[in-house]
């Protein structure tokens, strides 16, 4: 992973002051350091002391599942993310064979995606972990929302476009747990996904809604040229690549025009 793309995670500072053109990129560090996701405590001098004990909890969760044979060396490091969460969240399955749940893919899905932007183990899942229970708590009335709030703001922009996604019944059938409970994790690519989760960590969620209604926007000519629901989701479940950078910055705009220059509003 080359250097500035792990500089891209945080860009709350800039937003505050209104220097929306600035350079964006902010190293991993600087997200420790400012910690918005409760990883470290506030003062710097005792971040050795919880990162020494965050590698020594890493350790015992990670050998008691080797001990219960839920993992071994050869077990995917997503997948240990997994199951080392469901330990401490008392969730861990009777046996590893059993099939996953659907906040399970949730996890695994943005387990994936972080793994490419972090690379220390620890590190990583820390991340994960914090990142996951932010999106339980913090925003756990707010995710379900998302939807209408989509349909509101894509009338806004596009009322045509709502229109046909009405007339085909698809807008009930559109990959809302792919946009909003995986926060786009395995929809963007991570250079984008980056810019988005950033907004996510700061403290609004809201910016989903707004990458969703950009990316109908973008392909609004091959969404209207699509008549039926099911072909209409397969399409946005599987959007081109090449178009997620300026998509972002597009729904970053959508975000300021509608919400101002929110920081924190969910």
């Amino acid at each position: 992973m080359s250097e500035d793309s792990q500089r891209n995670f945080r860009s709350v500072y800039y937003e505050k002051v209104g220097f929306r053109g600035v350079e964006e990129k902010k190293s991993l560090e600087i997200l420790l350091k400012d910690d918005r996701l409760g990883i470290l405590p506030p003062h710097h001098e005792s971040h050795a002391l919880v990162m020494m004990y965050h590698k020594d909890q890493y350790s015992d969760i990670f050998h008691a599942l080797k001990v219960v044979r839920f993992i071994s060396e050869a077990t995917p490091q997503v997948e240990v993310y997994l199951r080392m969460y469901q330990l401490e969240s008392g969730k861990l399955p009777r046996s590893p064979s059993f099939p996953l749940e659907p906040e399970d893919e949730v996890f695994l899905a943005i387990a994936k995606a972080m793994e490419e932007m972090v690379e220390d183990n620890v590190d990583c899942y820390w991340i994960i972990r914090s990142f996951v229970n932010q999106l339980k708590t913090k925003y756990r009335d707010s995710l379900p929302q998302l939807p209408k709030a989509f349909e509101q703001y894509l009338n806004l922009e596009d009322g045509r476009l709502l229109n046909h996604l009405k007339t085909c019944s698809a807008v009930s059938k559109l990959p809302y747990d792919l946009w909003f409970k995986t926060c786009f994790a395995g929809c963007l690519p991570e250079s984008s996904l980056q810019r988005v989760w950033d907004k996510v960590v700061s403290g609004s969620c809201k910016i989903l809604v707004f990458v969703a209604v950009e990316i109908l926007l973008t392909f609004k000519m091959k969404v209207m040229a699509l008549n039926s629901a099911e072909k209409i989701t397969k399409f946005l479940e599987n959007i081109p690549q090449d178009s997620s950078d300026a998509i972002v910055s597009k729904a970053i705009d959508l975000w300021h025009k509608h919400c101002g220059t929110p920081v924190h509003s969910a």
